[in-house]
């Protein structure tokens, strides 16, 4: 018997791992703004964690950070300008 046809063998795929988006010196602050605009939608929505790809301690962090932002409205609330394009 030859067993080096193996007719059920997985493929072996390469694929690219994601780099997370949080980086372990990245500071999760209100003051942050790079960081945080990363997490929220065009209309101004927090994004949610199987979006973002962040662990649940970040995404919590993350919310007051936006949170606390809009307050101090450095981020806008809500974000309704339609845009129109002739």
């Amino acid at each position: 018997m030859n067993k080096s046809k193996r007719p059920f063998t997985k493929s072996k795929r390469s694929f690219r791992r994601r780099l997370p988006p949080i980086q372990s010196g990245d500071r999760i602050d209100h003051r942050n703004m790079s960081l945080i605009s990363r997490f929220i939608s065009e209309q101004g929505k927090i994004l949610s964690r199987r979006v973002n790809r962040v662990t649940l301690k970040q995404q919590r962090l993350i919310t007051i950070a936006i949170k606390q932002a809009r307050i101090l409205s450095l981020l806008p609330f809500l974000n309704n300008q339609k845009q129109f394009e002739r």
